[in-house]
Protein backbone atom coordinates (compact mmCIF):
# COMPACT_ATOMS: atom_id res chain seq x y z
CA UNK A 1 0.00 0.00 0.00
CA UNK A 2 1.28 3.47 -0.84
CA UNK A 3 -1.60 5.68 0.33
CA UNK A 4 -0.26 5.89 3.87
CA UNK A 5 0.27 9.38 5.25
CA UNK A 6 3.27 9.68 7.56
CA UNK A 7 3.98 13.10 9.00
CA UNK A 8 7.31 11.84 10.36
CA UNK A 9 8.58 11.81 6.78
CA UNK A 10 7.41 15.40 6.40
CA UNK A 11 9.42 16.50 9.43
CA UNK A 12 12.68 18.50 9.37
CA UNK A 13 15.49 16.11 8.37
CA UNK A 14 18.72 18.13 8.47
CA UNK A 15 20.40 16.49 11.42
CA UNK A 16 23.72 14.70 11.79
CA UNK A 17 25.76 14.67 8.58
CA UNK A 18 22.92 16.29 6.64
CA UNK A 19 23.18 19.42 8.80
CA UNK A 20 26.39 20.40 7.03
CA UNK A 21 25.76 18.89 3.62
CA UNK A 22 22.07 18.45 3.14
CA UNK A 23 18.87 20.00 1.83
CA UNK A 24 15.24 19.61 2.82
CA UNK A 25 12.31 21.12 0.94
CA UNK A 26 8.53 21.25 1.07
CA UNK A 27 6.97 21.75 -2.37
CA UNK A 28 3.40 22.87 -3.10
CA UNK A 29 1.72 23.45 -6.47
CA UNK A 30 -1.88 24.32 -7.30
CA UNK A 31 -4.17 26.27 -9.61
CA UNK A 32 -5.90 29.59 -8.88
CA UNK A 33 -8.75 31.48 -10.54
CA UNK A 34 -8.41 35.20 -11.31
CA UNK A 35 -10.78 37.09 -9.03
CA UNK A 36 -12.17 39.24 -11.86
CA UNK A 37 -11.71 37.40 -15.15
CA UNK A 38 -12.00 33.79 -13.95
CA UNK A 39 -8.88 32.82 -15.87
CA UNK A 40 -6.85 29.96 -14.37
CA UNK A 41 -3.20 30.25 -13.40
CA UNK A 42 -0.87 27.62 -11.95
CA UNK A 43 1.33 28.50 -8.94
CA UNK A 44 4.07 26.93 -6.85
CA UNK A 45 5.46 27.65 -3.38
CA UNK A 46 8.47 25.93 -1.88
CA UNK A 47 10.37 26.22 1.38
CA UNK A 48 13.96 25.06 0.72
CA UNK A 49 16.42 24.55 3.60
CA UNK A 50 20.15 24.07 3.06
CA UNK A 51 23.10 23.32 5.36
CA UNK A 52 21.82 24.69 8.70
CA UNK A 53 24.92 23.44 10.52
CA UNK A 54 27.10 26.10 8.88
CA UNK A 55 24.56 28.93 9.03
CA UNK A 56 24.49 32.20 10.87
CA UNK A 57 22.96 35.66 10.82
CA UNK A 58 22.97 36.11 7.03
CA UNK A 59 22.34 33.72 4.15
CA UNK A 60 25.44 32.26 2.50
CA UNK A 61 25.32 31.93 -1.30
CA UNK A 62 27.29 29.18 -3.00
CA UNK A 63 27.17 30.90 -6.40
CA UNK A 64 29.11 33.99 -5.32
CA UNK A 65 32.51 33.88 -7.08
CA UNK A 66 34.41 34.51 -3.84
CA UNK A 67 32.58 31.65 -2.12
CA UNK A 68 33.19 29.32 -5.05
CA UNK A 69 36.90 30.16 -4.94
CA UNK A 70 37.10 29.43 -1.21
CA UNK A 71 34.88 26.33 -1.34
CA UNK A 72 32.29 27.89 0.97
CA UNK A 73 29.02 25.99 0.86
CA UNK A 74 25.57 27.63 0.74
CA UNK A 75 23.55 27.94 3.93
CA UNK A 76 20.07 29.45 4.17
CA UNK A 77 16.35 28.99 4.07
CA UNK A 78 15.04 29.91 0.62
CA UNK A 79 11.39 30.64 -0.07
CA UNK A 80 10.72 29.92 -3.74
CA UNK A 81 7.42 31.11 -5.22
CA UNK A 82 6.11 31.73 -8.68
CA UNK A 83 3.79 30.79 -11.51
CA UNK A 84 3.61 28.99 -14.84
CA UNK A 85 1.80 29.81 -18.06
CA UNK A 86 1.78 33.34 -19.47
CA UNK A 87 4.81 35.22 -18.11
CA UNK A 88 6.16 32.41 -15.90
CA UNK A 89 8.42 33.47 -13.05
CA UNK A 90 10.39 32.14 -10.08
CA UNK A 91 11.13 34.37 -7.11
CA UNK A 92 13.60 33.60 -4.32
CA UNK A 93 13.76 35.08 -0.83
CA UNK A 94 16.64 34.08 1.46
CA UNK A 95 17.00 33.99 5.24
CA UNK A 96 20.05 33.34 7.41
CA UNK A 97 19.59 30.53 9.88
CA UNK A 98 19.51 32.89 12.85
CA UNK A 99 16.28 34.27 11.34
CA UNK A 100 14.61 30.85 11.00
CA UNK A 101 12.58 28.87 13.51
CA UNK A 102 12.09 25.17 12.76
CA UNK A 103 10.30 22.89 15.19
CA UNK A 104 11.65 19.32 15.38
CA UNK A 105 9.40 16.33 15.03
CA UNK A 106 5.97 15.94 13.46
CA UNK A 107 3.93 17.73 12.36
CA UNK A 108 6.55 20.07 10.91
CA UNK A 109 6.49 23.83 11.40
CA UNK A 110 8.87 26.50 10.14
CA UNK A 111 8.86 30.28 10.15
CA UNK A 112 11.00 33.23 9.06
CA UNK A 113 9.57 36.76 9.24
CA UNK A 114 6.15 36.61 7.51
CA UNK A 115 6.89 33.30 5.74
CA UNK A 116 5.35 30.29 7.48
CA UNK A 117 4.58 26.66 6.64
CA UNK A 118 3.16 23.63 8.38
CA UNK A 119 1.14 20.56 7.39
CA UNK A 120 -2.08 22.51 7.08
CA UNK A 121 -1.26 26.09 6.07
CA UNK A 122 1.09 28.37 4.16
CA UNK A 123 1.62 32.11 4.26
CA UNK A 124 4.29 34.45 3.06
CA UNK A 125 5.50 36.92 0.46
CA UNK A 126 8.39 37.43 -1.94
CA UNK A 127 9.17 40.67 -3.76
CA UNK A 128 12.21 41.20 -5.99
CA UNK A 129 12.87 44.33 -8.07
CA UNK A 130 14.50 44.29 -11.50
CA UNK A 131 17.43 46.21 -10.05
CA UNK A 132 17.93 43.57 -7.34
CA UNK A 133 17.77 40.73 -9.86
CA UNK A 134 20.48 42.35 -12.00
CA UNK A 135 22.65 43.16 -8.98
CA UNK A 136 22.37 39.68 -7.42
CA UNK A 137 22.76 36.85 -9.95
CA UNK A 138 23.59 34.59 -7.00
CA UNK A 139 19.88 34.79 -6.08
CA UNK A 140 19.14 32.81 -9.29
CA UNK A 141 15.67 34.31 -9.79
CA UNK A 142 13.40 36.69 -11.67
CA UNK A 143 11.80 39.93 -10.52
CA UNK A 144 8.19 40.28 -9.39
CA UNK A 145 5.91 40.01 -6.38
CA UNK A 146 3.79 37.24 -4.90
CA UNK A 147 2.04 36.75 -1.55
CA UNK A 148 -0.19 33.96 -0.27
CA UNK A 149 -2.43 32.80 2.57
CA UNK A 150 -3.55 29.21 2.14
CA UNK A 151 -4.87 26.16 3.93
CA UNK A 152 -4.18 22.61 2.73
CA UNK A 153 -6.21 19.42 2.90
CA UNK A 154 -3.89 16.52 2.01
CA UNK A 155 -6.13 13.69 0.84
CA UNK A 156 -4.01 11.00 -0.86
CA UNK A 157 -0.36 10.16 -0.14
CA UNK A 158 2.40 8.46 -2.07
CA UNK A 159 4.53 6.87 0.63
CA UNK A 160 7.33 5.24 -1.34
CA UNK A 161 8.52 3.11 1.58
CA UNK A 162 11.97 1.72 0.73
CA UNK A 163 11.57 -0.94 3.37
CA UNK A 164 12.41 0.95 6.57
CA UNK A 165 10.28 2.89 9.01
CA UNK A 166 12.99 5.34 10.08
CA UNK A 167 13.14 8.38 7.76
CA UNK A 168 16.58 9.56 8.86
CA UNK A 169 18.04 6.14 8.18
CA UNK A 170 16.49 6.25 4.71
CA UNK A 171 18.03 9.69 4.14
CA UNK A 172 21.48 8.32 4.96
CA UNK A 173 21.04 5.56 2.38
CA UNK A 174 19.51 7.57 -0.47
CA UNK A 175 21.19 10.63 -1.93
CA UNK A 176 17.76 12.09 -2.74
CA UNK A 177 14.69 10.89 -0.86
CA UNK A 178 11.06 11.59 -1.83
CA UNK A 179 7.79 11.56 0.10
CA UNK A 180 4.46 12.88 -1.20
CA UNK A 181 2.27 13.41 1.86
CA UNK A 182 -0.36 15.11 -0.30
CA UNK A 183 -0.03 14.01 -3.92
CA UNK A 184 -3.75 14.82 -4.06
CA UNK A 185 -4.44 17.96 -2.04
CA UNK A 186 -7.03 20.71 -1.96
CA UNK A 187 -5.83 24.27 -1.37
CA UNK A 188 -8.02 27.14 -0.18
CA UNK A 189 -7.14 30.81 0.10
CA UNK A 190 -5.74 33.76 -1.84
CA UNK A 191 -2.66 34.50 -3.94
CA UNK A 192 -1.66 37.99 -5.08
CA UNK A 193 0.69 37.81 -8.08
CA UNK A 194 2.11 41.04 -9.53
CA UNK A 195 -0.93 42.99 -8.36
CA UNK A 196 -3.53 40.47 -9.59
CA UNK A 197 -5.73 38.63 -7.06
CA UNK A 198 -6.39 34.90 -7.50
CA UNK A 199 -8.92 32.87 -5.55
CA UNK A 200 -7.73 29.38 -4.66
CA UNK A 201 -10.82 27.20 -4.65
CA UNK A 202 -10.50 23.66 -3.26
CA UNK A 203 -12.47 21.93 -6.01
CA UNK A 204 -10.44 23.72 -8.73
CA UNK A 205 -7.03 23.84 -7.07
CA UNK A 206 -5.79 20.44 -8.35
CA UNK A 207 -3.23 20.64 -5.58
CA UNK A 208 -0.06 18.72 -4.88
CA UNK A 209 2.33 18.66 -1.88
CA UNK A 210 5.53 16.66 -1.43
CA UNK A 211 9.03 16.92 -0.03
CA UNK A 212 12.57 15.88 -0.91
CA UNK A 213 15.67 15.74 1.22
CA UNK A 214 19.20 14.42 0.93
CA UNK A 215 22.79 15.27 -0.04
CA UNK A 216 22.44 15.93 -3.78
CA UNK A 217 19.97 15.89 -6.67
CA UNK A 218 19.29 13.18 -9.23
CA UNK A 219 20.10 13.33 -12.95
CA UNK A 220 18.04 12.80 -14.99
CA UNK A 221 15.31 14.39 -12.91
CA UNK A 222 11.75 13.39 -13.80
CA UNK A 223 8.43 14.33 -12.19
CA UNK A 224 4.83 14.07 -13.42
CA UNK A 225 1.63 14.37 -11.40
CA UNK A 226 -2.02 15.40 -11.73
CA UNK A 227 -5.40 14.86 -10.12
CA UNK A 228 -7.37 16.58 -12.93
CA UNK A 229 -8.29 13.38 -14.76
CA UNK A 230 -11.11 12.40 -17.11
CA UNK A 231 -11.99 8.93 -18.38
CA UNK A 232 -12.26 8.67 -22.15
CA UNK A 233 -14.31 5.51 -21.73
CA UNK A 234 -17.06 6.94 -19.50
CA UNK A 235 -16.59 10.63 -20.27
CA UNK A 236 -16.66 11.37 -16.54
CA UNK A 237 -14.17 13.19 -14.33
CA UNK A 238 -12.29 10.88 -11.98
CA UNK A 239 -12.97 12.65 -8.70
CA UNK A 240 -11.06 10.20 -6.48
CA UNK A 241 -7.94 9.71 -8.59
CA UNK A 242 -4.36 10.98 -8.86
CA UNK A 243 -1.10 9.79 -10.40
CA UNK A 244 2.48 10.58 -9.48
CA UNK A 245 5.78 9.61 -11.14
CA UNK A 246 9.25 10.66 -10.04
CA UNK A 247 12.93 9.77 -9.95
CA UNK A 248 15.52 9.17 -12.63
CA UNK A 249 18.83 7.77 -11.42
CA UNK A 250 18.68 7.19 -7.66
CA UNK A 251 21.89 6.63 -5.76
CA UNK A 252 21.97 4.21 -2.81
CA UNK A 253 25.14 4.31 -0.70
CA UNK A 254 26.89 5.95 -3.70
CA UNK A 255 25.75 3.23 -6.15
CA UNK A 256 23.71 4.58 -9.06
CA UNK A 257 20.62 2.74 -10.30
CA UNK A 258 19.84 3.45 -13.94
CA UNK A 259 16.33 4.24 -15.23
CA UNK A 260 14.47 3.92 -11.95
CA UNK A 261 11.23 5.84 -11.64
CA UNK A 262 8.70 5.47 -8.85
CA UNK A 263 5.07 5.57 -9.92
CA UNK A 264 1.64 5.40 -8.34
CA UNK A 265 -1.92 5.72 -9.59
CA UNK A 266 -4.74 6.07 -7.10
CA UNK A 267 -7.57 5.18 -9.48
CA UNK A 268 -11.00 5.77 -7.91
CA UNK A 269 -9.81 4.25 -4.65
CA UNK A 270 -7.81 1.38 -6.20
CA UNK A 271 -4.01 1.33 -5.91
CA UNK A 272 -1.61 0.73 -8.79
CA UNK A 273 2.02 1.02 -7.68
CA UNK A 274 5.31 0.73 -9.58
CA UNK A 275 8.11 0.83 -7.02
CA UNK A 276 11.53 -0.57 -7.91
CA UNK A 277 12.36 -1.14 -4.22
CA UNK A 278 9.53 -3.68 -3.85
CA UNK A 279 11.36 -6.50 -5.54
CA UNK A 280 8.71 -9.19 -5.18
CA UNK A 281 6.20 -7.38 -7.41
CA UNK A 282 8.16 -7.62 -10.69
CA UNK A 283 8.32 -3.87 -11.22
CA UNK A 284 9.83 -2.48 -14.40
CA UNK A 285 10.16 0.96 -16.00
CA UNK A 286 11.00 2.35 -19.42
CA UNK A 287 11.03 6.09 -20.03
CA UNK A 288 12.06 8.58 -22.64
CA UNK A 289 12.11 12.36 -22.26
CA UNK A 290 13.04 14.83 -24.96
CA UNK A 291 13.24 18.53 -25.58
CA UNK A 292 11.90 19.73 -28.93
CA UNK A 293 11.99 23.28 -30.24
CA UNK A 294 8.70 24.18 -28.53
CA UNK A 295 7.87 21.45 -26.01
CA UNK A 296 9.12 18.92 -23.47
CA UNK A 297 7.84 15.36 -23.99
CA UNK A 298 7.68 12.47 -21.53
CA UNK A 299 6.82 8.83 -22.27
CA UNK A 300 6.87 6.51 -19.27
CA UNK A 301 5.82 2.85 -19.25
CA UNK A 302 5.69 1.11 -15.88
CA UNK A 303 4.54 -2.35 -14.96
CA UNK A 304 4.23 -4.79 -12.09
CA UNK A 305 2.99 -8.35 -11.85
CA UNK A 306 -0.64 -7.27 -12.27
CA UNK A 307 -0.82 -4.10 -14.36
CA UNK A 308 0.77 -1.65 -16.78
CA UNK A 309 0.60 2.16 -16.76
CA UNK A 310 1.57 3.95 -19.96
CA UNK A 311 1.91 7.72 -19.59
CA UNK A 312 2.49 10.29 -22.34
CA UNK A 313 2.77 13.97 -21.40
CA UNK A 314 3.79 17.16 -23.17
CA UNK A 315 4.16 20.73 -22.00
CA UNK A 316 4.89 23.93 -23.92
CA UNK A 317 8.26 25.44 -23.07
CA UNK A 318 6.83 28.96 -23.18
CA UNK A 319 4.67 28.01 -20.16
CA UNK A 320 7.61 26.53 -18.22
CA UNK A 321 10.64 27.67 -16.25
CA UNK A 322 14.26 26.65 -16.11
CA UNK A 323 14.07 26.18 -12.37
CA UNK A 324 17.16 27.01 -10.29
CA UNK A 325 18.75 25.27 -7.30
CA UNK A 326 22.26 24.99 -5.98
CA UNK A 327 23.29 21.74 -4.32
CA UNK A 328 24.52 21.61 -0.70
CA UNK A 329 28.12 21.28 -1.91
CA UNK A 330 27.80 24.64 -3.69
CA UNK A 331 27.63 23.28 -7.23
CA UNK A 332 24.90 24.13 -9.75
CA UNK A 333 24.90 21.13 -12.07
CA UNK A 334 21.29 21.43 -13.25
CA UNK A 335 21.31 24.28 -15.76
CA UNK A 336 18.37 23.06 -17.89
CA UNK A 337 15.85 21.73 -15.39
CA UNK A 338 12.50 22.35 -17.07
CA UNK A 339 9.63 22.80 -14.64
CA UNK A 340 5.95 23.36 -15.40
CA UNK A 341 2.38 23.07 -14.17
CA UNK A 342 0.36 23.10 -17.39
CA UNK A 343 1.22 19.72 -18.86
CA UNK A 344 -1.36 17.67 -20.75
CA UNK A 345 -1.34 13.99 -21.54
CA UNK A 346 -2.95 10.58 -21.79
CA UNK A 347 -2.59 7.66 -19.40
CA UNK A 348 -3.53 4.13 -20.39
CA UNK A 349 -4.04 1.77 -17.49
CA UNK A 350 -4.06 -1.97 -18.21
CA UNK A 351 -4.70 -5.10 -16.19
CA UNK A 352 -2.57 -8.14 -16.95
CA UNK A 353 -4.60 -11.26 -17.69
CA UNK A 354 -3.67 -14.72 -18.92
CA UNK A 355 -4.80 -13.57 -22.36
CA UNK A 356 -2.63 -10.46 -22.35
CA UNK A 357 -3.26 -6.81 -21.53
CA UNK A 358 -6.80 -5.62 -20.88
CA UNK A 359 -7.46 -1.87 -21.03
CA UNK A 360 -8.96 -0.68 -17.76
CA UNK A 361 -9.19 2.98 -18.75
CA UNK A 362 -7.78 5.63 -21.04
CA UNK A 363 -7.50 8.88 -19.16
CA UNK A 364 -7.03 12.48 -20.24
CA UNK A 365 -4.86 14.43 -17.81
CA UNK A 366 -4.49 18.22 -17.57
CA UNK A 367 -2.95 20.60 -15.01
CA UNK A 368 0.01 18.22 -14.90
CA UNK A 369 2.96 19.20 -12.74
CA UNK A 370 6.02 18.23 -14.76
CA UNK A 371 9.78 18.36 -14.59
CA UNK A 372 12.70 17.15 -16.63
CA UNK A 373 16.39 17.89 -16.69
CA UNK A 374 19.80 16.26 -16.81
CA UNK A 375 23.28 17.45 -16.02
CA UNK A 376 24.92 19.08 -19.04
CA UNK A 377 28.11 17.27 -19.94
Amino acid sequence: MFNVQDQRKNAFMLEGLLARQGYDWWWHSFTGVHHTTGQEKAFFIEYFLCNPGSGGEAPVFGQLPENKEKGIRPSYMMVKAGCWGEKPMQLHRFFGWDQVTVLPGAPFQLEADDCYADEYSLKGSVGISEEETKAHPEWMCDSGYMSWRLTIDKQVAFNVGYGTSKPLREAEAFEMYWHAEGMKSQFTGTVICNGEVYDILPERSYGYADKNWGRDFTSPWVWLSSNCLKSRITGKMLEDSVFDIGGGRPKIYFKELENKLLGAFWYEGEEFEYNFSKFLHQNGTRFHCEETEDEIHWHVTQENENSVMDTKVRCKKKDMLLVNYEAPDGSKKHTRLWNGGNGVGVIRLYNKTRHGLELLDEIEATHIGCEYGAYQE
